[in-house]
């Protein structure tokens, strides 16, 4: 992003209006990251299908009837669907247009919104990387005892367009934060409740969607870095802010509810951020500079001549002067030849080969990580 582009985009701000209104005056491709926890069209009647629903201690079940949640209002069920679809499509359009050809968006919702939201999402050109299931560790149960227990929301994650090469997935960090697992399609995570649940002077709900930071932390460090600009075209009471300004992005809030929105403000004024080196993740071998073997043997750190094995002594190469191996009856790259003796359609020579040192086989990979830190150091 050019920093004129940046310069003119308001970062860090809550804007009070229609979403979609809001969005049409933000500047093309300018935002990295999109989340969006959009209505979810429960269709719920106030004061009868929410005030009936109890609790068995008779206490009233606070649903979402709010006005955001209504379309179609009066209309018949088809209207209210047709309604929604309209509002969906537009959002999603301006959201597609203000992205980055490397950006992405996060979208979640209920079974009630998000089997449509999906339809325009591919319709609009997006897509799908994945859907993740958001496992609810204490879900409300379903106090009428009709239907199942609603333990879950789905997000779906996609990208611009199909021919899109490159999008922000921190696949180690993610891997990191799972103790060296790799992170699933199904996440484990409670609902917001606790001190983190804000609430009113009377008491209740300051919202009655408002989404855990730990659900948030996960999408943001996993698809994006540090000084990207992350678009929530439904801010409600802020997650997404507060989260941002914790990890050390930008943010870009729109809500039309002005109550929600000083709620957010509140909440975000007093995130406390510890200075950059803290947010570092860890990196991708991927958006690691790329170390051919041959600058290992220029730069003498394995020298001509030096014997290579595998980890087991099994096979035996030889390193040549421009950094290719030899066997006795192959040569070329240290993949090609580690994938010919093994009669492999594919290898990784850097972690296949070894060289011998005080009596120990260590990787070759050690003198790329090396040469790889240096860099890093002079960057």
């Amino acid at each position: 992003m050019t920093k004129e582009i940046k310069q003119e985009l308001p970062l860090d701000r809550i804007l009070i209006g229609d979403c979609i209104e809001m969005m049409r005056g933000l500047p093309d491709k300018s935002v990295d990251l999109v989340f969006a926890d959009p209505p979810y069209n429960l269709m719920l009647d106030k004061g009868t299908r929410a005030g009936q629903l109890r609790r068995p201690d008779q206490s009233v079940v606070d649903g979402v009837d709010d006005d955001w949640d209504r379309f179609g209002d009066g209309a018949s069920i088809a209207e209210s669907y047709a309604e929604y679809d309209r509002f969906t499509r537009a959002w999603l359009f301006e959201a597609r247009r203000v992205l980055k050809d490397t950006g992405a968006i996060w979208v979640i919702g209920s079974y009630h919104n998000i089997f449509r939201v999906g339809t325009a999402l591919q319709d609009l050109g997006f897509w799908m990387l994945n859907d993740v299931v958001w496992r609810k560790a204490n879900p409300m149960p379903n106090f009428r005892g009709r239907r199942f227990t609603n333990a879950h929301e789905t997000l779906i994650w996609a990208a611009r367009n199909e021919a899109q090469k490159s999008y922000t997935f921190n696949y180690d960090a993610l891997k990191t934060m799972n103790d060296d697992l790799q992170m699933r399609s199904d996440w484990l995570l409670p609902i917001c409740g606790g001190n983190e649940r804000l609430k009113g002077d009377d008491g209740a709900k300051a919202h009655p969607t408002q989404k855990p930071e730990a659900l948030l932390y996960r999408v943001i460090v996993g698809c994006s870095h540090p000084g990207d600009v992350i678009l929530d075209p439904f801010f409600g009471t802020g997650t997404t802010g507060a989260v941002a300004k914790r990890l050390g992005r930008h943010f870009i809030g729109l809500e039309r509810d002005t109550a929600y929105a000083a709620v957010a403000q509140a909440r975000i004024d007093a995130v406390e951020t510890g200075g950059e080196a803290p947010l570092s993740v860890t990196k991708s071998k991927r958006e690691e500079p790329r170390i051919p073997f041959g600058h290992v043997v220029e730069r003498g750190l394995i020298r001509p001549g030096t014997q290579l094995f595998d980890q087991r002594r099994r096979w035996v190469a030889r390193v040549r002067a421009d950094g290719s191996l030899v066997v006795n009856d192959a040569t070329g790259s240290i993949h090609r030849v580690g994938a010919h003796v093994q009669g492999a359609p594919a290898c990784n020579g850097w972690t296949f080969w070894h060289f011998e040192h005080q009596g120990n086989l260590v990787p070759i990979d050690f003198w790329r990580s090396r040469l790889r830190a240096e860099l890093g150091a002079a960057h």
